[in-house]
């Protein structure tokens, strides 16, 4: 059974895409929890306790040649967050490279977040420019999923935007916008998410709203509860 490893696998995106791919039942997933935590693990995940802003904790328990996943990240992000990003976010991809460079993953899978320009969540996508290039250095190929904000169970109010989204997409000056800072579902995303699993990059591949969105227009591979 091909292994994989992921980080923050007890999240709101984590926990759906372990339930899917151990449907799938051609996977060993294993997930970095906290001790307290490993309950919350969906069954048939094996837990790996560690803490993911320290690679040390837990870069030899990862498997070699595997494929990791890097899901850690703040919770509902706002620009208030800045300084959480980069403790959380900024801190736990490095350690996450370092520890996957140890181990010889075959393919590193990486959420990050649209790069289209945006004032209001500028430190955001900073920090997570700063890990796609972290992967990128480590020569592993990789895939880097860029959602912008992902719709699900508590996470429906931007559905209230989706009239500005139509109105901005007619203009010219404001329709690259509209489509790379676009909603998905969290179907949508646990689809990339296993579609990326399934096709190893060559190099670097990146993944933007549109891309996630005609993935899911493919016969999907999981459905929400």
């Amino acid at each position: 059974m091909k292994e994989i490893f992921i980080t923050g696998g007890t999240g709101y995106i984590g926990k759906r895409l372990i339930k899917a791919l151990l449907k799938e039942g051609d996977f060993h997933v294993k997930a970095l929890i906290r001790k307290q935590s490993a309950h919350k693990l969906p069954p048939g995940c094996e837990a790996v306790i560690g803490n993911a802003l320290d690679a040390a904790t837990y870069q030899h328990l990862v498997p070699e040649h595997c494929i990791f996943i890097h899901l850690v990240g703040v919770p509902h992000p706002s620009p208030r967050k800045k300084e959480a990003f980069r403790a959380i976010d900024g801190v736990s991809i490095r350690e996450a490279a370092l520890a996957a460079s140890l181990a010889h993953v075959q393919h590193f899978i990486y959420m990050s977040v649209s790069q289209y320009p945006s004032q209001l969540m500028k430190e955001y996508q900073l920090v997570r420019a700063m890990g796609e290039k972290l992967i990128t250095h480590t020569c592993i190929p990789s895939t880097i999923i860029r959602p912008w904000y992902v719709l699900g169970p508590g996470h429906w109010w931007p559905v209230l935007l989706l009239p500005f989204y139509g109105l901005a997409s007619l203009f010219p000056a404001s329709r690259n916008q509209a489509r790379e800072q676009g909603l998905v579902t969290i179907g949508q995303m646990i689809n990339a998410l296993i579609y990326a699993v399934h096709n190893t990059a060559e190099g670097s591949v990146i993944y933007t709203v549109p891309d996630i969105r005609q993935i899911a227009s493919q016969p999907l591979h999981w459905q929400p509860a």
